[in-house]
């Protein structure tokens, strides 16, 4: 698989005399959750819903924590539908259904609840005709609110007068959490919770005032839950990471005319020049430049030829930095390797 990388150079010298600056590379990384081949066909459900006989403990806590009606339901219906939308955009699947009445719930609200059995999952797969279930098994909000009294002063037919202005602030904690369940294999490929905090403030003559200024909280909230389910989809999904390179841009007059062209985009030219020093008859010279050479091969897509170079650096010249390189280079081509899996997997 042809693996492509792009680049911005960035100083990171803080004088002159800094021996290396740094090129920040875009590199694909696989994705975190690598699902089977045989899983076309899914199924999305919400088991978040507390179960009948912990509705008591459901409702102090909302009383308490200043939830408004239907908060949470409304929210995880939304993360729902922002995974549904994401899973229906990726080929890799044939039908993305969402699962309704399964007559599933949570045993405490607020918790990561037990994973639901091998039996019960088969049975709702093979109901609705999916090979796998992605299953909202937590979701929750908790606020809580506080007052502050402000000294204002007050425009008044009369002129201005003192008063007083409170504001209410709201910080509302989500929770969420997901797992998809494979029932072939019987096999949970994920497992993820997730916490998100939002704030809202409002003003007003008195504290019942300025808390009934906290409106349109709701469809913040249903926005963020929506985002949250776009975002868990992408977990199925290579995505792209930006990581950093030192290369060196001192040692003879030749680095610093490479490292004006590499400032400029013009790195062929500049690996042409590290590549003649490659062969200086001063030990340090010829490390740096070998280990540069492994940067060039990393930036064309060469992670065998990247290695080789960073070997070279650092078994011949003793090049520190080359050792450390060459760790990540090894993941990266392990990494390949599993992107080439998946795409492989998503193809069949």
């Amino acid at each position: 698989m042809k693996n492509q990388v792009f680049y911005i150079l960035i100083s990171v010298g803080l004088s002159s005399c800094a021996s290396t600056e740094l090129v920040r590379l875009s590199v694909l990384e696989p994705a975190p959750v690598t699902l089977p081949a045989h899983i076309k066909n899914v199924g999305v459900m919400n088991r978040s819903e507390v179960a009948q006989q912990n509705k008591v403990v459901d409702v102090v806590d909302k009383v308490f924590s200043l939830e408004g009606k239907d908060l949470d339901k409304e929210g995880a219906q939304a993360s729902i539908a922002g995974l549904e939308n994401e899973l229906l955009k990726n080929n890799r699947f044939t039908e993305v259904k969402t699962i309704d009445n399964a007559g599933i719930t949570s045993s405490v609200p607020g918790i990561f609840p037990a994973p639901l059995t091998w039996d019960v999952v088969e049975k709702i797969c093979r109901k609705n005709n999916t090979d796998a279930l992605f299953a909202l098994e937590l979701f929750d909000t908790d606020s809580k609110i506080t007052y502050a009294a402000n000294p204002v002063t007050i425009n008044t037919p009369l002129g201005k007068v003192p008063g007083v202005e409170h504001s209410a602030t709201m910080l509302t904690t989500v929770k969420a959490g997901w797992r998809i369940y494979d029932p072939a294999e019987r096999n949970i490929l994920d497992e993820f919770p997730v916490m998100g905090k939002m704030v809202f403030s409002g003003k007003g003559i008195n504290p019942v005032k300025a808390a009934g200024t906290l409106i349109g909280r709701k469809e913040a909230l249903k926005q963020v839950s929506n985002k949250a389910g776009q975002d868990y989809a992408f977990r199925i999904i290579p995505y792209w990471l930006r990581v950093s390179r030192d290369y060196y841009v001192r040692g003879t007059d030749n680095f610093r005319v490479a490292r004006r062209k590499a400032q400029t985009g013009n790195w062929d030219d500049a690996a042409a020049i590290w590549e003649k020093e490659t062969t200086s008859d001063k030990s340090k010279v010829a490390g740096r430049a070998c280990y540069n050479m492994a940067i060039i091969n990393e930036i064309n897509g060469n992670l065998n030829g990247a290695i080789q170079w960073a070997q070279k650096a650092y078994e011949n010249y003793n090049n520190k930095l080359a050792l450390r390189y060459i760790k990540m280079l090894e993941n990266r081509k392990i990494n390949n390797a599993i992107l080439e899996d998946q795409e492989a997997l998503s193809a069949r």
